[in-house]
């Protein structure tokens, strides 16, 4: 493992109990590495205010450790929410990854979404799966232990572990030509987010760009198959309902180095075409990872709620599917009728800023 510090941001109130479980897992996943703990909100904003990292250098190493006890709740971590909220760029040129614990089988999963997408909207960089969750009663490692053939702490200590040698080993793209994926359901004549994606992308150089619409009446839903059938059809890069996904959708995936997702709020969630390709991913994934490839987004609301989109898609894309989640993955505005983005007063500066940002995601960093 490569011989260099892992920070490791903890938040610990003064008044938390021991968690000797959270303690074992902890001992395996950093037995190989340095770590440096921080376990307040000031000892982070300190620290990383003084580590800043030159643009273009190696990436720096993180990994995020949450404890939320029986009820959901941690102080010193609220505290820390709020200090990254006010930072916006606290983390630029960090990569890490997330451990959440608790004592409960809920808030894992909703804690660790609202901090990857603070953290990222940061400069966070996040790897593909980076989250790692131990529930009370561990019953989310049920089919991992039974792969790795150990019992549930034991696939949760693995994970964590593996969590780890993935943060830690992970160097970062270079990307010649890099392919981008264009997922959307708009209309191209109305919708405020596609015309914002048609903005950034004019701002992009030396791209392969592909456009799949998934407009109604193309895409039929995930309805569950077997898990043997979709095996045996995610075996040959297929899937039993055929359709756009498998004849477009996932031949441009398989050849993308990043896919962008364009993203109106209906009714604080991503469109249901959008969701069922997220969905019909799943057999595409039973034979490939993507951690080779990186998501990014466009999100438009007509009032508020872009931050739920964010979550529902660094939840269902980074933590599930495995995709990289670059640094401000997300650009995320507010417009109601049509043209109302093009007229936010600082939205030209934010699109070059976003454009510049996916071209820096291939240029690598080792």
């Amino acid at each position: 493992m490569k011989d260099e510090a892992l920070i490791v941001i903890m938040p610990t109130s003064a008044d938390q109990a021991d968690n000797p479980r959270l303690a074992a897992v902890l001992a395996q996943a950093l037995a190989e590495v340095t770590p440096i703990y921080l376990r307040s909100a000031e000892a982070v904003v300190d620290y990383f205010s003084r580590e800043r990292v030159a643009a273009g250098a190696p990436f720096r190493r993180l990994l995020f450790v949450v404890d939320l006890g029986a009820w959901g709740v941690n102080l010193e971590y609220s505290r820390l929410l709020a200090a990254i909220r006010a930072h916006a760029d606290l983390f630029d040129g960090w990569l890490g990854g997330v451990i959440v614990d608790a004592a409960s089988d809920l808030y894992t999963k909703s804690t660790a979404q609202e901090l990857v997408l603070a953290a990222n909207m940061s400069g966070c960089a996040f790897v593909g799966r980076s989250l790692v969750e131990g529930t009370a009663s561990l019953s989310n490692f049920t089919i991992t232990a039974r792969r790795m053939n150990c019992d549930l702490q034991g696939a949760y200590a693995e994970s964590a572990e593996g969590l780890v040698q993935a943060v830690m080993h992970f160097e970062g793209y270079h990307r010649v030509m890099p392919k981008l994926t264009v997922l959307h359901a708009s209309n191209h004549k109305k919708s405020n987010t596609f015309a914002l994606w048609h903005a950034v992308s004019g701002a992009l150089e030396g791209f392969a760009i592909e456009e799949i619409g998934l407009r109604n009446g193309t895409l039929q839903d995930c309805s569950g198959c077997p898990y043997k059938m979709c095996l045996h059809f995610g075996e040959k890069e297929s899937c039993f309902y055929g359709g756009i996904m498998v004849d477009n959708v996932y031949p441009s995936i398989r050849a993308a180095d990043a896919i962008v997702m364009i993203c109106p709020n209906y009714n604080d969630s991503i469109s249901a075409n959008l969701s069922a390709c997220i969905n019909r991913l799943t057999a595409l994934y039973r034979k490939r990872q993507f951690y080779d490839k990186a998501v990014f987004a466009i999100i438009v609301s007509g009032y508020s709620g872009c931050d739920i989109l964010a979550k529902q898609l660094i939840a269902a894309l980074n933590m599930n599917k495995g995709f990289y989640l670059p640094a401000r993955f997300a650009l995320m505005a507010m417009g109601n009728e049509p043209g109302d983005v093009a007229k936010l007063p600082d939205i030209d500066a934010r699109i070059a800023a976003f454009a510049q940002g996916i071209t820096d995601t291939f240029r690598g960093r080792n």
